[in-house]
């Protein structure tokens, strides 16, 4: 009861608030409504104006309705119809003024040639060529109008060409009168008694009684550059001037400008002076070139031109562009070059032929000839020291190449006594501050000092006697000549020298193995000349550098300068040429050594004349090259080789002797007798020198130069031996043929000559 009685009292409280909030909202909606009333009678005048101007809006759009109706029917049309015309007039209008435009250019065309024709039979060659460019000019605009092609412009272009050429043939021949060149028949133009004939006429100043504005040369060649012709005509002018006036004054000393003047022409011909040395110094060509320009600036040069695109120029300008190039290079390898001094001692006087090309350059840039940048000429003659360095290089090498390709077999001997021009250095306790030594002395023969108490033999680091070619000491002792050369010249000339030294070594390494080949293969004697050629050259090598270090500039003298490095190739290939050489003979030893049939059936006669044959022919080649090398090789080198030579035919007959199977008492014989010969003979193929009676020593040293000699002596005792004598021989392993043969080769060697026995087999026992 209670829980209802609390539900009834709250919502009795409910209905009391709901009340009171819509009796406000009633309040509220009440003053709303007062105010729309009252912004209502406010807004509605505004209202009624607007509807007004609705109205009115609508009845101008109306309007513009009609209108615009109107235009498009009406004025649209006429308007089309008024551009239509105005677009016809405009392209009639365009097409009367570009005919009016084209026929004022013809108009300009037939004037211009007209007045061009007029000039040219007044002479007037000036405005005539003027007026012939005007009438270019309105070709050229006429053909540059596209869409517009008139067939007249093909005839006028004809016109103008027939126009010019004529133009040209007048002031052609106006030239050829102004310029005539007399020159001798084109064979043999450039002899001198031809060039004496050659002249140049010059008919360039006008007649006194004819009183002219522009010189007639002037008006030539001023409508000739109008013309664009000038320069082929200058080009032609110049060619001529320098194959019969400038060249031959400096290729021939004999030869000397003479100018004339007369009147009305100026004459330059040529006087040939019949006492003339055989090359003109720079000096005297100068002044002659210098003549020749001085009398045609005078005469011709001088004139002023203006060149279509280069304003304002002279004739003398536009023809040093065209020849000063030729000219100067002429001038340069024809006479500047043969000035250079040979020698260092004249460098100095050398200043004359710089002064006189600076003042040659200076006279030609006076007469407009030459541009003021322009200074080849003095350019190469103030290069002076690379000059002189440079063509004694060239001299160097070519003189080095012809002692290269000469004969090798002319020859001269060396011998420890032979006297060498050296330079003398420097005592070697001075140490390196030391000053320049004085000019060199012959060495004479005799000891050589190396300090104080210590002394050497006389012999000491001398080469051997031997043979060399004549052009290898030569060449050797241009060197020498080259080296001290380089000592008195300044450091880049010196430098250039010492390579120039070295190219001269380096190019006989190349050039003569090359150029001799086939000499040096089938020659003995020019190998064994070719082997003593390079031992010489090393031998000199050795010291060359060093022999000149204190003598030379700072440049050379900290050691560099050295000629070390190319002993060792020089030494090789001397060596290699002649083991070639060598080589060539052991193969023909062996080839005739192979027609002995082995040394086989001795009994048979035919065998043993074979093998005889072959042993004689052998001896023949030993004595032939004994005799080919003798006074040529030196001692030790050519007892060596032909030591090796007989080696090789000894170590081939034991070969083929101790490779029998059977040798019968009769083979064994007449091998022997073979064997004798060898012995006996072979060292007489050992003539080193040239005296007899010197050349017993060697024959008797022949087992220290012959290896297998023993042996083969110990092979012919076996021959002739019987069983017990070859084992006592043996020695139980120690005897002397022990020493040449092994047990085995014994042993064949006792089969092959004895019978199967008890003794033979006892006495192969022993053999071990």
């Amino acid at each position: 009861g209670s829980l209802v009685a609390a539900v009834l009292a709250h919502s009795g409280r409910l209905d009391k608030e709901h009340l009171g909030a819509r009796v406000g909202r009633l309040s509220r909606r009440g003053e709303v409504c007062t105010m729309i009333n009252k912004k209502y009678s406010e807004f509605l005048p505004s209202m009624q104006s607007a509807e007004d101007l609705v109205a009115q809006v609508e009845g101008l759009s109306n309007n513009i309705d009609l209108l615009k109706a109107g235009i498009e029917n009406e004025v649209q049309r006429d308007l089309n119809v008024a551009v239509a015309e105005f677009t016809e007039l405009k392209q009639q209008l365009e097409r009367d003024t570009l005919v009016l435009s084209v026929l004022k250019k013809l108009q300009e065309f037939d004037t211009t040639i007209k007045e061009c024709n007029s000039a040219l039979q007044e002479k007037q060659y000036v405005a005539a060529a003027q007026q012939l460019e005007k009438a270019r000019s309105s070709l050229r605009s006429l053909e540059s109008r596209r869409g517009f092609e008139l067939k007249i412009l093909k005839a006028l272009g004809t016109e103008l060409t027939v126009q010019t050429q004529n133009m040209i043939y007048h002031l052609g021949e106006e030239w050829q009168k102004l310029i005539v060149w007399k020159l001798p028949p084109s064979k043999g133009s450039s002899s001198l008694e031809a060039l004496v004939l050659s002249e140049l006429h010059l008919h360039t100043v006008p007649p006194q009684d004819e009183d002219t504005a522009v010189p007639p040369v002037a008006a030539v060649l001023q409508a000739l550059a109008v013309l664009g012709e000038l320069h082929s005509k200058l080009k032609d002018f110049g060619h001529l001037l320098l194959q019969y006036i400038l060249k031959p004054l400096i290729s021939h000393p004999s030869l000397e400008p003479v100018p004339e003047e007369q009147p009305d022409v100026f004459i330059l011909r040529f006087r040939s002076q019949e006492l003339a040395l055989d090359e003109s110094s720079p000096m005297e060509v100068f002044e002659k070139i210098k003549l020749v320009f001085e009398v045609l600036h005078r005469h011709l040069l001088n004139v002023p031109l203006e060149q279509p695109g280069e304003g304002r120029v002279t004739l003398a300008e536009l023809l040093g562009e065209l020849i000063w190039e030729e000219l100067s290079d002429c001038l340069i390898h024809n006479c500047l070059v043969n000035s250079i001094p040979t020698n260092s001692s004249k460098l100095e006087q050398y200043k004359e032929v710089i002064e006189s090309t600076e003042e040659f350059e200076k006279a030609l840039k006076k007469m407009q000839f030459l541009k003021e940048d322009t200074t080849a000429l003095l350019k190469y003659a103030c290069n002076v020291d690379s000059h002189f360095a440079n063509k004694k290089c060239q001299d160097v090498i070519m003189a080095a190449r012809n002692l290269m390709t000469s004969e090798i077999h002319n020859t001269v001997k060396i011998t420890p006594d032979s006297s060498i021009t050296l330079p003398e250095l420097p005592d070697p306790a001075s140490g390196d501050h030391v000053k320049l030594p004085r000019v060199p002395s012959l060495v004479p023969n005799g000891t050589v000092s190396v300090g104080s108490e210590s002394r050497l033999s006389p012999l000491t680091l001398c080469l051997p006697s031997c043979r060399i070619s004549c052009s290898v000491q030569q060449l050797v002792e241009l060197a020498y000549h080259t080296l001290l050369e380089a000592t008195a010249s300044t450091d880049l000339c010196c430098v250039q020298l010492f390579d120039c030294v070295r190219n001269i070594f380096q190019l006989f390494y190349e050039v003569v193995p090359t150029y001799h080949r086939e000499n040096l293969q089938k020659l003995p004697q020019l190998a064994a000349i070719h082997h003593n050629n390079c031992m010489y050259i090393a031998h000199h090598l050795l010291t060359l550098g060093h022999q000149f270090r204190y003598r030379s500039t700072s440049v050379l003298s900290n050691g560099a300068a050295t000629f070390v490095d190319l002993v060792p190739a020089f030494r090789r290939l001397g060596m290699e040429c002649f083991l070639a050489q060598m080589r060539v003979q052991k193969g023909e030893i062996l080839e005739r050594l192979s027609s002995a049939r082995n040394f086989s059936n001795m009994d048979d006669e035919e065998n043993y004349c074979a093998a005889n044959k072959a042993i004689k022919q052998v001896l023949h080649q030993l004595r032939r090259l004994g005799m080919v090398w003798q006074d040529v090789l030196p001692v030790n080198v050519y007892c060596k080789a032909m030591g090796a030579l007989l080696n090789t035919a000894l170590a081939e007959i034991v070969t083929r002797i101790a490779a029998l199977e059977d040798i019968s008492a009769e083979d064994a014989d007449r091998l022997y007798s073979l064997c004798r010969i060898m012995v006996e003979e072979g060292p007489q193929v050992f003539t080193p020198l040239l005296e007899e009676d010197k050349n017993k020593k060697y024959q008797e040293e022949v087992p220290v130069y012959v290896q297998k000699w023993m042996t083969f002596k110990e092979l012919m005792i076996i021959l002739q031996a019987n069983l017990q004598e070859i084992v006592d021989q043996w020695a139980d392993g120690k005897g002397p043929l022990a020493e040449e043969f092994s047990a085995a080769e014994v042993k064949s060697l006792i089969r092959a000559l004895f019978q199967n026995t008890e003794r033979r087999a006892a006495a192969l026992a022993k053999i071990k």
